[in-house]
């Protein structure tokens, strides 16, 4: 379209004139259909992603995090050609992550942390910062990073992969950011399965009695959905202990955030300029503590709590998958064996921790 030097329009090759406020306004609503689509196509990718591993954990019974990541990383080299998918699958991993989290609130009730005994609570919040400790010292020994001492030390303290992408969703990013979070949750996730089969083995060779097998279980494995099977697998009362106890640890999630970030700001360990520096508590995390908190006082419906609950699981298995569409397999495998050795050590350090504490607190 050509205009004079005035501004003023002229006529186009088909006969027609078309101000130039409208061509302005053409070119902008041309960028955001195409931004649109562009968002669209690569969420779609994520969301067929996250349906597969989602059929393939209800039929036979593999993990469904661990499906996702890895069907991710499977299909990267296919998906990767399509330049369109890249801002869709970038946006699931951070954006619709961050959603997913967030509405894990709901889950969370503070009368767990009575049903119990503050003792138990004690020893989850003891175990949590042990185990930080225990990472941090641990990657130091092994010539590892701190930004992985903190989110395989906090995935394996909390809830598995669920911390491990709320830790990443705010730790400063480097050229090993994707890596290192493949590698967190595909290993927590394992360790969860393994966990799930071996721990209750564990409890019954220990003469555990059904309160202290509950809290073991709930206070050990990584991943929710392991703790069900682990505590269900040996009787009601014990899956109904684990879960509760699992509970407790998933609310650790919200404050732990907030208390990293802080510290993140404190010790100017920050990728933003100060225009741009993050908020002090970030969105997702005060959703999550507004749910936490209405849901303790019965303010959310047993049907919404479901949809909510229901929301979460497949936006962070489309942020999973969309994790493994930007992970490249080889950087996966070439993983140093200290790293591996680490996520272990720390996943057996806080199962030992449990167990003495145990004899203290019951």
């Amino acid at each position: 379209m050509e205009t004079s030097d005035s501004g003023e329009p002229v006529r186009s090759r088909v006969g027609s004139e078309v101000p130039v406020e409208e061509t302005a306004s053409l070119v902008e609503r041309g960028r955001l259909n195409c931004g649109v689509r562009g968002l669209a196509h690569g969420i779609v990718i994520c969301g067929l992603v996250a349906l597969a591993a989602r059929f393939l954990s209800d039929h036979y019974g593999v993990p469904a995090m661990l499906m996702a990541l890895l069907l991710g990383m499977t299909i990267r080299p296919v998906a990767s050609e399509s330049r369109r998918a890249a801002p869709g699958i970038d946006f699931a991993s951070k954006r619709i992550l961050r959603i997913g989290v967030a509405l894990l609130g709901a889950r969370i009730s503070f009368e767990v942390f009575n049903e119990l005994g503050w003792g138990v609570v004690v020893l989850v919040v003891c175990a949590l910062i042990a185990t930080l400790f225990f990472g941090y010292f641990g990657a130091r020994a092994l010539g590892r990073g701190w930004r992985l001492a903190i989110l395989t030390s906090g995935a394996v303290a909390i809830c598995g992969a669920s911390a491990a992408m709320a830790i990443s969703a705010i730790l400063p990013r480097n050229e090993f950011s994707e890596r290192n979070l493949g590698f967190t949750v595909f290993g927590v996730t394992l360790l969860s399965t393994v966990a799930m089969v071996v721990y209750p083995i564990i409890t019954q060779s220990l003469g555990m009695d059904p309160l202290a097998s509950g809290v073991f279980l709930g206070g050990t494995i990584h991943d929710v959905a392991q703790v069900v099977g682990a505590g269900f697998s040996i009787s009601d009362s014990v899956g109904e202990t684990a879960t509760t106890v699992k509970l407790i640890r998933v609310s650790m999630l919200a404050p732990f955030v907030l208390i990293l970030t802080l510290v993140l700001r404190m010790l100017r360990i920050q990728q933003h300029s100060d225009a741009n520096k993050p908020p002090l508590i970030p969105g997702f995390v005060a959703v999550f503590v507004v749910l936490a908190i209405c849901n303790s006082f019965g303010l959310i419906p047993g049907w919404l709590q479901a949809l909510f609950w229901d929301i979460a699981r497949w936006a962070m298995l489309a942020a999973i998958a969309a994790v493994g569409l930007k992970t490249d397999l080889k950087r996966i495998l070439d993983i140093p064996p200290q790293s591996v050795v680490l996520i272990v050590g720390e996943t057996m350090f806080i199962a030992v921790f449990v167990i003495l504490g145990l004899q203290l607190v019951l």
